[in-house]
């Protein structure tokens, strides 16, 4: 039927029209997390149009939409470290082997990732049988360079060049870049061999306030990650098999999403004098005697796009929290009859203006209005897959009656609710966190309803057998790092995190592999 013969129907009748995808598709995704969960996730992120993979192998191409989240995530993150007193600064991308060579143990740690530059030209060479030209490596390098898996030896040395007295200190910088580990089993946001990350570096007078460093911004990540991406997580310390290479302790946020498998979504590392050592980050103390510095290091990647993904998102698509929603709200006009059709998109931009003058913490409302001429049911599912917090939609009768029909993505996608669009209006931010609020405390239930103590080798190897979703055990230990490793290949699990607070102590009880006593406890899980 041609588009000016719907036109002429009723607004009853064209609603009908516009909502067939409701009808006839019951999930956006397929497959659902039920049948397959790794798979839905990728489409899900084909679906919201965030990300896809590159030419080259293991490495992504961030498209506009999941850009727009990198984006929020840090601007946000961003001012937090600067209210904590840190400066941004870059630093190059090639590191020389030769300081990586300084620092044995953590050159080992990331030996098997790196990507090494060793000519610094091409040269074109036509093939005598093919007749085709190929590009051949020219030049060789007599300084190889490692492509930067992680900045701690390039900042070292820019440290020692740097400081001179302990009047200096302390140094604290970040910086935003890229990073390159050579994986070999990627997956868009979570493993690929470049992405993007913060990493934060600084150097202090004592080990106390390096370690008060190390915590403070262990601290940010925990709050950050639970305040602005809704995701809450378990915060604790790793065990030495675990530890970031070179460091003497390391802190970690542990998120849980819904296959039930953990993810590291953000490290801070109390590096001590090793580094320092290591680079010659020293300066002249107050007795004018010369001293190491005592370094830190921490940082959080574009993995937590994949964790908010993971952890909140449904068989219809992504769901997206407000605070980091490209679109917190988008309107959709109504327009069966072309008469009504200009009076409806300015009423839209006029709501769309009211909205974007309200601020969400501290940040405009971000609102769009749909003008596009496609169909309406197709808009709808758009917006449902990329995981706008609340869509709007208004035709003829919301106008002669004042009112909007609104919908959340926190809850069923035919779920709609019609309301003043003056008490809308008002109530904007309100809605916003409470959706933001609703996602948090989902995600919290979720996450303690699948941590449980387990005292029990049996049990604590009955709940990692086999493919399925496995949930995460609380349990005594007190094994080697070499103990820790077996167990850990065998069942293909590892320890997350010794949790802070109470959670990371109880009575003294048998380790669970070991038998001998403790009152330490660990969590198995899974992860990613």
């Amino acid at each position: 039927m041609p588009r000016t013969d719907i036109r002429s129907f009723n607004i009853d009748f064209f609603t009908i029209i516009t909502n067939i995808p409701d009808m006839a598709q019951q999930n956006a995704i397929s497959p659902t997390r039920a049948e397959n969960f790794p798979e839905w996730y990728q489409q899900v992120i084909k679906a919201a149009d965030m990300a896809e993979n590159s030419e080259v192998r293991g490495c992504m191409v961030i498209k506009p939409w999941g850009y727009a989240i990198w984006e929020l995530i840090q601007q946000q993150m961003d001012a937090e470290f600067k209210r904590t007193g840190h400066t941004n600064a870059y630093f190059p991308m090639l590191i020389p082997v030769s300081y990586l060579e300084k620092e044995a143990e953590h050159a080992e740690g990331f030996a098997t990732e790196c990507a090494v530059v060793t000519h610094h030209r091409l040269e074109a060479v036509k093939d005598p049988e093919t007749g085709k030209t190929r590009m051949i490596p020219a030049g060789e390098l007599t300084d190889k360079y490692v492509i930067r898996p992680t900045s701690e030896t390039v900042i070292g040395a820019a440290f020692s060049r740097w400081l001179e007295s302990y009047r200096e200190l302390p140094i604290k910088v970040n910086q935003w870049c890229n990073v390159m580990r050579w994986e070999m089993r990627p997956r868009i946001f979570l493993r690929t061999a470049e992405f993007l990350w913060q990493e934060g570096h600084t150097a202090h007078e004592t080990r106390e306030e390096a370690e008060e460093e190390t915590a403070v911004m262990h601290k940010v990540y925990e709050d950050f990650q639970r305040d602005v991406l809704a995701v809450p997580s378990i915060p604790g310390e790793k065990t030495e098999h675990e530890r970031f290479p070179g460091a003497v302790r390391t802190f970690t946020v542990e998120a849980m999403v819904q296959d039930r498998k953990a993810i590291q979504a953000g490290t801070s590392h109390f590096l001590g004098q090793n580094f320092a050592k290591a680079q010659n980050i020293s300066f002249a103390g107050r007795n004018n005697e010369r001293q190491y510095a005592w370094t830190t290091s921490w940082g959080v990647s574009t993995r937590m796009i994949g964790t908010l993904i993971m952890a909140h998102s449904d068989d219809d698509g992504l769901v997206c929290p407000p605070r980091v929603a490209p679109r917190q709200v988008v309107i959709i006009p109504v327009t069966p009859k072309a008469d009504s059709r200009e009076a409806i998109l300015a009423h839209c931009e006029e709501l769309a203006a009211r909205l974007s003058a309200q601020s969400f913490h501290g940040l405009p409302i971000r609102v769009q209005v749909d003008t596009r001429d496609i169909n309406g049911g197709m808009k709808k599912w758009e917006w449902i897959k990329k995981g706008v917090p609340v869509r709007v939609e208004i035709g003829p009768r919301d106008l002669e009656k004042g009112s909007v029909c609104v919908c959340r993505r926190d809850k069923a996608t035919n779920e709609k609710s019609f309301i003043a669009e003056s008490e809308f209006a008002e109530g904007i931010v309100s809605l916003l966190q409470e959706i933001q609020d609703s996602l948090l405390q989902r995600q919290l239930n979720f996450r303690d309803s699948h941590i449980r103590p387990c005292d029990n080798l049996e049990a604590f190897k009955a709940n990692f057998a086999g493919e399925g979703d496995a949930d995460w055990l609380l349990c005594p230990w007190d094994g080697t790092p070499e103990e820790e490793e077996e167990l850990a290949k065998s069942l293909r699990i590892s320890i997350r995190c010794i949790p802070h607070g109470e959670m990371g102590t109880g009575p003294e009880a048998p380790c669970i592999l070991t038998g001998r006593p403790t009152t330490r406890r660990v969590l198995w899980a899974r992860s990613y």
